[in-house]
């Protein structure tokens, strides 16, 4: 089983930075650069849920289902949700052409990259 435990981190440091981030900062665009990032980290959960078959059979791809603008001051814990929805996923990932270690580093690096961008 893979070890997600890089992925979890990073998310519950830049949730935990947003959750404590002034109203100011979050206005002024992490707020946004999180739920960017969350909406994204969903995605890729979904296709991995659905590779997996978690999706009744024959049946046409959902749509995606988008994580809501709840407000800036949530957005923390939207990141943490869907962050931990991922590692889920990656965890019981099925063969999808690419090993689950290159999506988990391809994840995490994209959580650090949001994560510079929203608190500079």
């Amino acid at each position: 089983m893979l070890d997600t435990s890089p992925l979890t981190v990073a998310v519950e440091r830049f949730a935990d930075r947003l959750r404590a981030a002034p109203q100011s900062r979050l206005q002024r665009g992490a707020a946004a650069e999180g739920l960017a990032l969350a909406r994204e980290l969903a995605v890729r959960a979904q296709r991995l849920e659905e590779a997996a078959g978690r999706a009744p059979r024959g049946a046409a791809p959902a749509p995606a289902r988008e994580v809501p603008d709840a407000g800036i001051f949530v957005v923390g814990d939207q990141l943490s949700v869907t962050g931990l929805d991922l590692a889920e996923a990656l965890r019981t990932c099925p063969d999808t052409g690419t090993a689950p270690s290159v999506l988990l580093d391809e994840a995490v690096a994209l959580v650090g990259l949001a994560e510079v961008r929203a608190m500079r």
